[in-house]
């Protein structure tokens, strides 16, 4: 299957294209948060290059969350628009998933954590995905295995965890070509016709969104 993946997460932008679940081309920023400029862009190059190599677009994979309010409302904004307009389903996929992937470890107890915001984050540990406000290793696991965390909320905890089982591995980020590995398993949904409401669908903040008040004159 050939798979248009979109990953907005985090402040990395990202989409590729995946066919039977092997990226074949990405796009990708690794320096802030340019999602509503950069997107676009890539989805125009990503199908420009699918067109000249006569591949057609079977389905968009969107990772899904949680992470950033306003990176996953572009992500799924631009992939619904795609859907509709490619007539092709949708193919959410959990990001901590996806960030476990993109680590490579296939050893011990993996933490993935996406930053929100002050001591808070976004992890799985044990197939549940959680918001946890970390104070030491004990807020996230108790057992004596070797611990791997890692993500864009790792960091900060890097600085109060001590304990030697607990290893702290930079640079792992969420891409979208990791996206089409976890979106080919979801084929079947298509097969069985279960896809995606693109109508009613909206992307798995985890927290409810909560707007600070305006400080521009006038606005409340």
């Amino acid at each position: 299957m050939t798979i248009l993946c979109i990953e907005t997460s985090t402040s990395v932008c990202s989409a590729a294209i995946c066919k039977d679940g092997a990226p074949i081309k990405q796009c990708i920023c690794l320096e802030g948060s340019n999602h509503a400029r950069l997107l676009p862009r890539y989805i125009e190059e990503l199908l420009s290059f699918a067109r000249e190599q006569a591949l057609s677009i079977e389905a968009v994979a969107l990772s899904e969350g949680p992470g950033s309010y306003t990176g996953l409302r572009i992500g799924t904004s631009t992939a619904k628009g795609l859907c509709y307009g490619l007539n092709v389903p949708l193919l959410p996929v959990p990001t901590l998933e996806v960030l476990k992937i993109a680590s490579g470890i296939k050893e011990g107890i993996l933490i993935p954590m996406i930053d929100a915001r002050r001591m808070e984050i976004y992890t799985q540990i044990n197939g549940e995905t959680k918001a946890v406000v970390v104070e030491n290793e004990e807020s996230l696991y108790t057992g004596d295995e070797e611990v791997y965390y890692f993500g864009d909320g790792a960091e900060k905890c890097s600085r109060i965890f001590t304990k030697p089982n607990w290893h702290y591995v930079s640079g792992i980020v969420p891409e979208a070509r990791y996206v089409g590995v976890l979106a080919e398993n979801q084929k079947s949904k298509i097969e069985n016709q279960k896809s995606i409401d693109l109508a009613y669908y909206e992307p798995f903040y985890l927290k409810e969104f909560i707007a600070a008040q305006s400080h521009v004159k006038g606005l409340k």
